[in-house]
């Protein structure tokens, strides 16, 4: 992986647990889980295993990787993670974005993610990757990476973008569908996605926090199996957010046994999410130690 340090002391148990604490604090306090998990989901996300770059390294610290037009208002996610990263001077930032989004998870009511510490930040915006790698919600689903080199085509449909996605992560079927459940909590905005949504809705103009935007479920910040619920009983709702890659969860059928098994089973949801979690969280990471620190 491009730029980043080969070596730096691994975390000690003692400064991890003790930062899991203030993750979790500050979630509860600022109501902020869901911006935090779409922070380190962004950081992870753009990880392609054949070019061997990108990943949960910590360039999503860096202007370069904040101005790509996917990562619109991360920057006051970062500005959360910083007081952390203050307080906490021993821990990488890359561990500390993953632990947030672990945190949030858990303080929202869903499983605890079984997460490895001790990787190694990025030393310098080079480690960026090009820009266009994660999800589209909508159409045109664009192929800004290109599945061969020069390839700027669109993928045809929501199934085959989120595939194409989500394998050049090493992450298969079971995992996008289990990782697609956490839009069970947060919003999506207009200036932020670029999907069409309303402006507010009646669970989101209140907030808490920023007031706004357009929720996939009623209750957004709970970590359950609604939205599954939602999708499996074909529920419109005109206040309520689907987009095209969430509809295809029940209409593809290598994604419907899966997505029909979350919403009757909340257990099944959470131990396969949990997994998946921790698999995105890891993609791309260099660990020092190697086996990594758990807590």
């Amino acid at each position: 992986m491009g730029n980043v340090k080969s070596k730096q002391a691994g975390p000690s148990k003692k400064a991890l647990t003790s930062c899991y604490k203030d993750c979790t604090a500050l979630v509860k306090e600022r109501k902020c889980a869901p911006i935090l998990v779409r922070l380190a989901w962004h950081d992870c996300g753009n990880y392609d295993r054949n070019a061997r770059n990108g990943g949960a390294c910590a360039s999503i610290r860096f202007d370069k990787e904040l101005a790509h037009g996917c990562n619109a208002g991360l920057d006051g996610a970062m500005g959360l993670i910083q007081p952390l990263k203050d307080k906490h001077p021993g821990l990488s930032y890359a561990d500390i974005i993953q632990m947030a989004s672990a945190a949030a998870i858990e303080a929202s009511g869903g499983p605890k993610i079984p997460m490895r510490y001790g990787r190694v930040d990025a030393e310098t915006d080079a480690a960026v990757p090009i820009e266009g790698r994660l999800p589209d919600g909508e159409a045109p689903f664009g192929q800004a990476d290109g599945a061969c080199p020069g390839d700027k085509s669109e993928d045809p449909d929501p199934a085959a973008h989120l595939r194409r996605v989500f394998y050049r992560m090493g992450l298969n079927d079971r995992e996008i569908v289990a990782l697609s459940g956490a839009h069970t909590i947060g919003r999506a905005y207009k200036e932020r996605s670029g999907v069409p949504t309303l402006d507010s809705t009646k669970y989101t103009a209140e907030g808490p926090g920023t007031k706004g935007g357009m929720s996939w479920t009623r209750d957004w910040l709970d970590f359950n199996n609604d939205y599954f619920v939602a999708l499996a009983a074909g529920e419109k709702n005109a206040d309520l957010l689907e987009m095209s890659t969430d509809a295809v969860l029940l209409t593809d059928e290598g994604f419907k046994p899966h997505a029909l098994k979350y919403g009757e089973s909340q257990a099944a949801f959470f131990e396969d999410y949990a997994a998946a979690h921790k698999k995105l969280s890891e993609v791309g990471s260099t660990f020092d130690p190697p086996e990594g620190v758990s807590i």
